[in-house]
């Protein structure tokens, strides 16, 4: 019986997270043991150059010496007490500072990030409803499971059974970089909506990036009719740059909603904002939010150190950036080469490679038209030559400052066998 074979019969589908199943893929998920560096090593011990790096928090890639001696100390001091300490008081103030704003409330994921985040908002407006993006991954929450990315993309789920309709009424979904489609809808709604969230960089249907103009219309737009603008950047939060990929773009939202890295690695969510909206929440205001372990001890001073680590050194991205131009240009290079259908899109240190016959990027519209066949063949050959990518075609690359520029080469050159390997298998 296979590890696999043993966890399905404890565990729902044998995972605790749909995509750790490998389904899209159509194989066995890897079952890590451990990672060092820019390698993760499975129960079977082979080792592969790791892209995935817990879908974005392990910037720094696994087990760095210094940050492993640092926790073990941590771990004498305590886990948790239920009570505040010095250090939430020292990444909240990090966190501001970073990020531009004037107050945090830490959670414990991103779900409970964006969904105390969307709860305030209806709390400080007085208004019911919400706007989402077609694509956009918004966590789990009950509200926010209509036409979302990520798994319920890759299993053809629009909507979870379990949540009742009544629930997603209020929730209103408009098409990613289509600023008409959300001024319709605001018009047609005027005066109810309390929020819009959004990923910025949407990275829950693959990388897609959103049209200047469109970003700063929609920050006009909600701005002209008092409804507040959520940044979701779970993931781009310290992956794409230092603090909110906010700069990239010139505007500023009301909230954000930040997790994966501020953690270093430990289960961590986070929402900030003006103070006049944070003070709306309890114990100041009447909007309710809590959590026992929302900014644990061992996971702010993990988190921290991670978060310094980034600032002091920002050679770093320059360093992530540099790979993930080169796995762009190559992957390019290796798809006119071998003239197959495909298509490279990136933000930062953030990749993803779709197959099938594009002219453009921009829409949960355009990424349904990939060939999800065509991704598990090219899955499948990468990860025979010790390459592990995202297990679906809706995710992204992430890049480590563990890689160095001989693994991305070796990626590059094993690509365009990959690739050929699909054109042959078509």
């Amino acid at each position: 019986m296979t590890l696999f074979d043993q966890a399905k019969k404890y565990l729902p589908g044998g995972v605790n997270s749909p995509v750790r199943a490998f389904g899209s893929v159509n194989r066995e998920p890897i079952f890590a043991k451990y990672g060092k560096g820019a390698y993760v090593f499975d129960e079977d011990g082979n080792k592969y150059i790791d892209f995935i790096n817990s879908w974005g928090p392990l910037i720094l890639g696994h087990g760095r010496e210094d940050l492993i001696a640092k926790a073990e100390t941590y771990l004498k001091e305590g886990l948790t007490f239920g009570l505040p300490t010095r250090i939430e008081v020292e990444m909240a103030k990090f966190l501001t500072e970073a990020i531009g704003t004037d107050m945090v409330r830490m959670v414990n994921s991103g779900t409970e990030a964006t969904m105390s985040a969307i709860r305030l908002a209806r709390g400080f407006t007085g208004k019911d409803k919400i706007i989402k993006f077609e694509g956009c991954y918004h966590g789990h929450s009950d509200g926010l499971l209509v036409k979302s990315g990520s798994g319920t993309l890759t299993f053809n789920v629009q909507t979870s059974k379990g949540v009742p309709k009544d629930v997603t009424k209020d929730t209103l979904v408009c098409r990613y970089n289509d600023i008409e489609n959300v001024r319709e809808t605001i018009e047609k709604y005027k005066g109810e909506i309390a929020t819009v969230i959004i990923e910025p960089v949407a990275g829950n249907m693959g990388v897609v990036s959103p049209s200047l103009d469109f970003m700063k219309e929609l920050r006009a737009l909600t701005e002209k009719e008092n409804i507040l603008l959520i940044f979701d950047e779970v993931i781009t939060g310290f992956r794409c740059m230092f603090g909110s990929v906010k700069k990239a773009f010139g505007i500023e939202p009301d909230l954000y909603c930040f997790g994966k890295i501020i953690g270093g690695g430990l289960p961590v969510g986070a929402f900030a904002g003006k103070r006049e909206i944070m003070e709306h929440l309890t114990p100041l205001g009447e909007v309710y939010q809590a959590g026992t372990l929302s900014g644990n001890p061992l996971a702010m001073k993990m988190g921290l150190d991670v978060l310094r680590i980034l600032r002091d050194n920002p050679s770093i991205y320059d360093k992530l950036y540099h790979h993930a131009d080169l796995l762009e240009e190559g992957f390019n290079d290796n798809i006119k080469a071998v003239d197959l259908p495909a298509f490279t899109t990136r933000f930062k240190s953030m990749v993803c490679l779709f197959f099938g016959d594009f002219d453009q990027i921009k829409s949960y519209d355009d990424v349904k038209k990939a060939d999800t066949k065509a991704y598990e063949r090219y899955f499948t050959y990468m990860l025979k030559e010790n390459i592990l990518l995202p297990p679906a075609q809706f995710e992204a690359m992430f890049l480590s400052d563990a890689q160095d520029e001989s693994l991305i080469n070796y990626t590059i050159e094993k690509n365009k066998e990959a690739l050929k390997y699909v054109k042959e298998n078509l």
